[in-house]
């Protein structure tokens, strides 16, 4: 007896999604679960899970009030939500021509500018970089020409400076402080980064004052981790070389030999720390 064509298409429908969902919905997570008990894959696949959190995620070394803890290696900065937020993974979205601090918020140099300052101070190292002031800002002015773009200068304004600027003058021109809520560029301001007299390679290196395009990088720069050996050494009475010793041990090389950069990972090194 042959079936009508409309019950012959539901039964081949039914069909297609009763193999569908044997294919799709059993055999192929079951087969990815088991490529993840492969020896040297199952500790990522299982999120490398540990007491003080995840091997794979970054996370903070702070205190209550924010402020580094001093006996611990630090972390590279993150712009995932509140920092090192799984659910909110991202980056800043900031790019290197973010250089007027607004109302609203700091201007990406000078976030790097005042992160350095401040792990030049925790180090015990010069925090200078090119184009930040001495107190931690985007070296910025606002140059006016008498005819827009050319011609004499007529005013000059450190746009992320309302104290004393970082410079008294630029070009024979004074420069002034600028003024809570006044938009220097709609007034027709040339915006002119100063580089300074910085190193033109900082001692303290980018990763330390800029955050990984997830914000949840757990891994910080071979630089960066031998730039606090001597403070975590000192703060735990540890000679310098058994902590770089224990650095080395925790630093992962180019995947594959030749890919990426070598990475320290902070949160197994504090731990080996932890344990002596």
């Amino acid at each position: 007896m042959r079936l009508p064509i409309w019950l012959s298409q539901h039964l081949a429908a039914l069909r297609a999604l009763l193999v569908l969902t044997i294919i799709l919905g059993l055999a192929y997570p079951l087969a990815f679960v088991a490529i993840g008990k492969i020896p040297g894959l199952s500790d990522k696949s299982g999120g490398s899970l540990v007491a003080h959190g995840s091997t794979l995620i970054g996370q903070s070394f702070t205190d209550a009030d924010g402020n580094p803890v001093r006996k611990y290696f630090q972390s590279r900065p993150s712009a995932a939500g509140d920092g090192y937020d799984p659910t909110a993974t991202s980056a800043s979205n900031l790019g290197p021509e973010d250089v007027v601090d607004t109302a609203d918020r700091k201007s990406l140099l000078t976030q790097v500018c005042e992160r350095s300052l401040a792990i030049g101070k925790l180090e015990g190292v010069d925090g200078s970089r090119p184009y930040c002031t001495p107190d931690g800002v985007g070296a910025v002015l606002a140059v006016f020409f008498r005819d827009g773009l050319t011609g004499p200068i007529t005013r000059v304004v450190s746009v992320n400076q309302t104290g004393t600027p970082f410079t008294a003058a630029y070009k024979g021109v004074t420069v002034e402080p600028a003024k809570a809520g006044e938009d220097y560029v709609a007034e027709g301001g040339v915006i002119t980064p100063i580089r300074g007299n910085a190193p033109a390679h900082p001692v303290v290196p980018a990763d330390a004052v800029t955050a990984s395009g997830s914000g949840l990088d757990p891994d910080i720069s071979p630089q960066y981790a031998q730039l606090q050996v001597p403070r975590v050494a000192r703060e735990r009475g540890m000679s310098e070389k058994g902590v770089q010793d224990l650095v080395k041990k925790y630093t992962d090389g180019r995947a594959l030999g030749f890919m990426g950069e070598p990475g320290v990972n902070v949160l197994e090194l504090n731990m080996a720390l932890d344990k002596g």
